[in-house]
């Protein structure tokens, strides 16, 4: 397999990270299914064509229109978070290059994404197809709305920075559900979020780990 030496590294870096977080993220290691998923999937195909040599550092990288994509160990801490299972009905916010979506894919029956931006949208439902994706479903609007036709989600994840967690992202979340999302300004301090429904609706939260990720940006 192409890159398989640095495929290798990218999953030691990821549990490297869990380790030194435990103490913030409560995750002593990762779910085995996650870890099998972040090996699956090529994130050098999610990448632009000169930073294919660099999609296994464990740092974001640029993929234009001033996103990122995430760091690895921050996709699979935020995957994991959300504690998935081959049921549930996923909505993220943020679909970038479909990296993140293709993760989701992996562990759960039906991934909804929304990206604001168009040319990200249409390239990324274009490389997810040919991918042979058939539960990821992307559409562009403002993330900050969510996806209401298709709520209740048993999971949100949000991969860019919110002033603080939508109203209608807390309404789109059922009841055991969870979300994690980024909360902080922009070039500010921010955390990374953890949000939960109970089976009696009652939400709670709790803030894990700094982070940094690129604004959440509002349609006007």
């Amino acid at each position: 397999m192409a890159f398989e030496r640095e495929r290798q590294q990218m999953i030691a870096d990821i549990e490297s990270g869990v380790a030194a977080t435990r103490s913030m993220t409560g995750r002593d290691q990762l779910d085995p299914r996650v870890l099998e998923a972040m090996r699956h999937v090529p994130r050098e195909d999610f990448v632009p064509d000169d930073l294919r040599r660099s999609a296994f550092r464990d740092g974001a990288l640029p993929v234009g229109h001033g996103q990122t994509i995430s760091q690895p160990y921050m996709v699979a801490i935020m995957t994991d978070l959300l504690e998935l299972t081959p049921h549930s009905v996923v909505l993220e916010i943020g679909t970038g290059t479909g990296y993140q979506a293709a993760i989701l894919a992996q562990l759960a029956r039906q991934v909804y994404s929304v990206e604001r931006i168009p040319e990200l949208a249409r390239a990324a439902q274009h490389r997810l197809s040919g991918m042979g994706y058939d539960n990821i479903e992307i559409r562009c609007s403002d993330g900050y709305q969510g996806w209401p036709e298709k709520a209740p989600f048993e999971a949100i994840v949000v991969t860019a920075a919110a002033a603080d967690v939508p109203s209608a992202l807390l309404q789109q979340l059922g009841p055991g559900g969870r979300m994690v999302i980024p909360i902080g300004l922009p070039y500010s301090h921010q955390e990374l979020r953890l949000v939960t429904r109970d089976s009696d609706g009652q939400l709670h939260s709790s803030n894990l780990l700094g982070v940094a990720f690129v604004p959440m940006i509002k349609d006007t």
